[in-house]
């Protein structure tokens, strides 16, 4: 499937993205499309995110890049760097979204939503960098709603034109995310006048829920607030059974964490991909995720271990 792809990519990218097919290249290993660009070997890897009581498992995954040497990895930050310092972040980003939206073709059916970063120093160029993906998507026949925007809440407060560029997305049928609310830099007043679709929890809050009874006890109170906001809760950085249960009983509905599930290929998932159930999860049962239920040991039943107070 993807020799096929990369056949008819080549004048597409070019036309479509504005890319310098003399300065990139695509290529395929192990079922995977891989990408080659400011020196470094780029990769995309796939986090699904849960969704207690749906009978499919997930609401979708979170595309991360994952960027090498060759030899040794850097962080994804590392490249943006030096992307920047090179006048080429732009171009980096439209590379790092085309990859992560053609892999994320190849995951297994049901795949529902694709959450993509964006860097904060483009999120106010929506109005031509983001028509460019756009024409990209509509090409490969996925449509801008199944496509959610994360913005870094930590980093909101450096984006110029913040509120006219998240509106122009909405306007593009895209859905909105504001990733790592709840750290030190998060406002609420801004969260409200954002309205995004999605708030997805900084780990810190799981953690602190953890250690924190008085925390613990407020953070139904929390996720209330966000859903009367109209926006739906996400709980990430879940590392153990412990903060499952408690993001679970907080009333929590979308969860994401390496004990659920950790980053994996396309491909990687393609592999592991469960048989579908028989019957829809019954009405109440425990951290039950559709098929992925039976498909991740640390969801397996257990003895549960008493949350301290």
């Amino acid at each position: 499937m993807l020799a096929n792809i990369l056949q008819t990519l080549t004048s597409e990218l070019e036309q479509t993205l504005y890319l310098n097919l003399n300065e990139f290249r695509l290529e395929t290993s192990d079922d995977e499309l891989l990408s080659r660009y400011i020196g470094l070997k780029l990769r995309s890897e796939f986090q699904a995110i849960f969704e207690i009581g749906n009978p499919d498992g997930l609401i979708g995954y979170e595309a991360l890049l994952r960027p090498s040497t060759g030899i040794d990895a850097v962080s994804p930050g590392f490249a943006f760097t030096i992307a920047d310092n090179e006048g080429k972040l732009v171009k980096l980003d439209r590379v790092a979204r085309t990859l992560h939206m053609l892999n994320y073709l190849t995951l297994p059916d049901k795949r529902g939503l694709l959450f993509l970063n964006v860097h904060p120093k483009l999120i106010s160029s929506v109005s031509a960098h983001g028509k460019v993906f756009e024409t990209l998507l509509h090409r490969h026949s996925v449509p801008t709603r199944e496509v959610v925007i994360e913005v870094n809440d930590g980093e909101l407060q450096t984006a110029a034109g913040l509120r006219d560029a998240i509106d122009s997305y909405k306007d593009c049928g895209y859905r909105i995310a504001i990733d790592q609310f709840g750290n030190a830099l998060s406002k609420l007043d801004r969260l409200w006048r954002l309205s995004p679709h999605f708030v997805k929890f900084d780990p810190c809050v799981v953690k602190q829920a953890e250690r924190d009874g008085k925390f613990r006890r407020a953070l139904p109170k929390l996720i209330e607030w966000v859903e009367a906001m109209g926006a739906r809760c996400v709980i990430t950085g879940i590392e153990n059974e412990i903060q499952l249960d408690i993001a679970s009983n907080a009333g929590a509905q979308l969860l994401q964490g390496y004990h659920l599930a950790r980053p994996a290929s396309a491909s990687a998932i393609g592999r592991a991909a469960p048989p579908a159930r028989q019957h829809a999860p019954m009405s109440g049962e425990p951290h039950h995720f559709g098929s992925f239920s039976v498909a991740v040991p640390s969801l397996k039943s257990a003895e549960r271990k008493p949350l301290r107070h």
